[in-house]
């Protein structure tokens, strides 16, 4: 047994020596050379905080400490490159893999990048010299302005011309995993998610969700959208192109969903709820990323069932007709049915219209980008043997409407009143107010100019 200890023995020494090798071997000097060769290649600055070499598990080297841009446009914990030994002394070498470990990719970094690849349309083919099997990464971060995406592992498998043969990107939790495959000069994009919340706002819990699409050099075809959330679907399709500037251009079916959470996640402040059925359409054109949501301009008409508006009361502020105006409270209905158009941050809701046992209304009302109100709303509140349509003027804010009558119908309420007594006299005296407005004013409500579509 002598003879299987020598040789124990000897294995120990020989992988003593293998993992001391990275101690003896600096390679620090080489250091500017990458830096200055890939600064060269991204058009950006890069600067690497060190290189070391080691022999186990299998020889590799690894590159840390890796910025590209200026500050943290895009960083990179470190990189390994673990190389096919035998194909050194060939004339092609061969990369058996790259891990790239906590990159953190800005939105500035991908702008840049979309700017490089509008810059530096394909090469012809040329004799590789170098061949990259598989590159794998590992908790990754994608940072838009104050929102992450991550972390996320991702896997690729290249072919022999260094495209992409496959890919695939999974969330850690597990929750989300898209597979991307060539398809000619396309790539065929397959994304599933279960129980996966939107990193960006509105942060929408989805049930699930399927995306299929293609994406190209140029562009991006979303053909298949279908989403299951807050008690309704929608789908549709989308699309995005970034060869001058970028541009996003869709539509969608939403069918039966329910208001109360999404309408506060995508307007603070908003407080609806319902069922609502609505097919609107939507696109933008800006030349970065983050310009995109102020270039949204979408339009529709919709339709909300069994809802109700909090913080306003309709049929109290046409009853009661407060001069420094009505608020809080709430207004419960069977329909709401309207058109909603967004452009520039602002949004109009137009042709207005609201059914509830007593009370009916119609109107427009514009919220500002700073969430203010105005438009004006005409309630229709129904008595005994009566009925009275009241003009009310909206303003105050999302969070806090306001509904206060016009001067009109503060007159007419006050003559009413005056000889019929409160009450009947005050809803009829309103109702004649209304129509004397109307008769003196008969210039059609201005709505918001249009905008043709891109």
């Amino acid at each position: 047994m002598t003879w299987l200890k020598r040789t124990l023995l000897a294995l120990a020494v020989l992988i003593a020596l293998a993992a001391a090798v990275p101690f003896f071997i600096s390679l620090d000097d080489y250091i500017p050379r990458l830096e200055a060769a890939a600064s060269a290649r991204l058009r950006q600055p890069v600067s690497i905080e060190s290189i070391r070499f080691a022999a186990l598990p299998v020889p590799h080297v690894t590159i840390g400490g890796i910025a590209i841009g200026t500050g943290d446009d895009f960083r990179l914990g470190s990189v390994s490159v673990t190389p096919a030994l035998l194909s050194l002394l060939q004339s092609t070498r061969v990369i058996d893999s790259i891990a790239i470990d906590s990159p953190v990719v800005t939105r500035k970094a991908i702008d840049a990048l979309l700017a490089l690849a509008k810059a530096d349309p394909a090469q012809p083919p040329q004799a590789a010299t170098l061949r990259v099997l598989r590159i794998r990464i590992d908790n990754a971060v994608l940072r838009l302005d104050k929102t992450d995406f991550g972390p996320f592992d991702a896997q690729l498998a290249l072919d022999d011309a260094g495209r992409p043969a496959d890919a695939t990107v999974s969330t850690r939790d597990g929750k989300l995993k898209a597979l991307i495959k060539p398809d000619g000069a396309n790539y065929l994009i397959d994304v599933g998610a279960r129980a996966w919340t939107l990193p960006a706002a509105p942060a929408l819990l989805f049930d699930e969700l399927e995306i299929k699409g293609v994406a190209s050099r140029t562009d991006l075809r979303l053909d298949a959208i279908s989403a299951r959330l807050y008690g309704g679907t929608v789908t549709g399709k989308m699309s995005v192109d970034w060869q001058k500037g970028l541009r996003v251009n869709g539509a969608l079916d939403i069918d039966e969903l329910e208001l109360r959470q999404v309408a506060a996640m995508l307007s603070p402040g908003a407080r609806v709820s319902g069922r609502l059925n609505a097919k609107p359409t939507f696109s933008a054109a800006a030349p970065a990323a983050g310009q995109l949501a102020h270039a949204l301009r979408l339009e529709s008409d919709f339709r909300v069932r069994d809802g109700v508006l909090h913080g306003v009361d309709i049929q109290q502020a046409a009853t009661r007709l407060i001069k420094q105006g009505s608020s809080g409270g709430e207004t419960r209905f069977e329909h709401l049915s309207g058109h909603l158009r967004i452009a520039q941050g602002s949004r109009h809701f137009t042709q207005l219209k609201i059914a509830s046992g007593v009370l009916a209304a119609d109107g427009r009302v514009s919220i500002t980008p700073e969430k203010a109100l105005s438009g004006r709303i005409n309630a229709e509140v129904k008595a005994v043997g009566t009925s009275a349509r009241v003009p009310l003027n909206v303003g105050g804010t999302l969070g806090s409407p306001l509904l206060y009558p016009t001067g009109a119908s503060m007159a007419g309420a006050a003559v009413g009143t005056a000889i019929m007594g409160p009450g009947f006299g005050t809803s009829v005296g309103a109702k004649v107010g209304g129509w004397a407005e109307g008769l003196f004013d008969s210039k059609p409500a201005q709505t918001p100019k249009q905008t043709s579509k891109r």
